[in-house]
């Protein structure tokens, strides 16, 4: 049968030809407009404030749900009534109706993005601008945007999985790029916990170990190119370096007071975690060593996030803290207009009440390695993906 469904997947002009499919391509621009929309909204209440609900970046994220929801949504009713038989065979049912898995979970998460909407706006009536980025409509928000870039990295994959031929790449490369993009959403939940200042401290590293490796684990195993997690920790670096470079350049001001830091252009957020150091080698070892055991696998990849993620990011943030990091590269020491400017700026915090010791780290190769071996299992399971 999966000789069959790959054959007849083949022949269809949509997934065979040189170019990806329509759905593909307005899901992947979807996911994108996600993660511009919520770098640029975070950007615009630390500069600006809130003003109104639609304001450019509110539109950009809900275009991007809007995109991946209508695509998905019509392929669903494509697939029911007018699918050919390796378009059907290709799909999951559900509900009487039939669609490939990935078009399921993004519209789920494009009906999620737009529920969180209203109430996102009556939060933010009750209770003013927002003092931190997980706020109970935010996390509807955010996992309706991390379903919907699941979901197309989940139907980048399934073709990847029984397409072959010259587009088997290009799916390849979008499934690499998609996983980047995920990357820098999930990056960018946990921005309160990774300010510069906070990155000698215990709390950044255990985060980091328990977050990043499980998707640079998932991706390396799943994705066929020679440096999958490479290729997807520099879209991710490249997506943030965009809006860190971009943002800048547009002038505004303060609308909401109290203005402690009168700004007098976008806020730039910080420059992107050098995750693509232990991607490089994730790729390196899974190379090398892809047919041993995951149980051997983890520890490993464990260990070389840990050490190389731990050594180049404590160096980089000391760095970002002197004056060699105050320039438009590296964009450092902007601050919110409502933050009260001192030598604080200039200063690691926490590293009496939260160090990173010996035992600390060993905590983190422990995260690093469970979330190794749990996106070793994604990663095994979503190389299997066909439908």
């Amino acid at each position: 049968m999966e000789s069959v469904l790959q054959t007849r997947a083949a022949a269809s002009p949509r997934v065979g030809g040189g170019a990806l499919p329509w759905y593909l391509t307005l899901s992947v621009l979807g996911s994108t407009s996600i993660v511009i929309g919520v770098l640029w909204d975070i950007s615009w209440h630390a500069t600006i404030g809130r003003d109104t609900f639609w304001t450019p970046a509110h539109l950009a994220i809900y275009l991007g749900g809007v995109l991946a929801g209508l695509s998905c949504g019509w392929l669903a009713l494509k697939t029911t009534f007018a699918g050919n038989e390796a378009e059907r065979a290709a799909s999951v049912r559900f509900w009487g109706f039939r669609a490939p898995l990935g078009a399921w979970v993004s519209i789920w998460g494009a009906i999620a993005m737009l529920t969180s909407a209203p109430f996102d706006d009556w939060w933010h009536n009750a209770y003013g601008l927002d003092v931190e980025i997980l706020s109970p409509p935010h996390i509807v928000l955010a996992l309706g945007m991390i379903a919907i870039q699941v979901g197309t990295l989940l139907m980048a994959l399934a073709l990847q999985n029984r397409v072959p031929g010259t587009l088997r790449r290009r799916l390849s490369l979008t499934c690499a790029y998609t996983g980047g993009v995920l990357l820098a959403m999930v990056v960018t939940m946990f921005m309160e916990y990774s300010d510069f200042n906070e990155q000698h401290t215990a709390t950044f590293y255990k985060v980091s170990s328990s977050a990043y490796p499980l998707l640079l684990a998932a991706i390396a195993y799943a994705v066929r190119l020679r440096w999958p997690a490479t290729t997807a920790a520099a879209a991710f670096t490249a997506v943030r370096l965009a809006m860190t470079w971009i943002l800048p350049l547009f002038p505004a001001t303060p609308m909401l007071a109290p203005i402690f830091n009168p700004v007098t252009h976008m806020w730039p957020p910080p420059f992107p975690i050098l995750l693509i150091v232990p991607a490089v080698a994730f790729d390196l070892l899974l190379q090398r060593f892809r047919d041993r055991s995951g149980w051997l696998l983890a520890p490993a990849l464990g260990a070389a996030f840990t050490g190389l993620f731990l050594l180049v990011q404590w160096y980089f943030s000391a760095l970002m803290l002197t004056p060699f990091g105050r320039n438009g590269f590296f964009a450092a020491d902007h601050w919110m207009y409502s933050s009260r400017l001192a030598d604080w700026r200039y200063r690691f915090w926490h590293l009496d009440t939260d160090p990173l010791t010996p035992a600390a780290v060993a905590v983190c190769f422990l995260l690093a390695a469970v979330s190794v071996r749990i996106g070793l299992w994604c990663g095994a399971w979503m190389a299997r993906v066909k439908r």
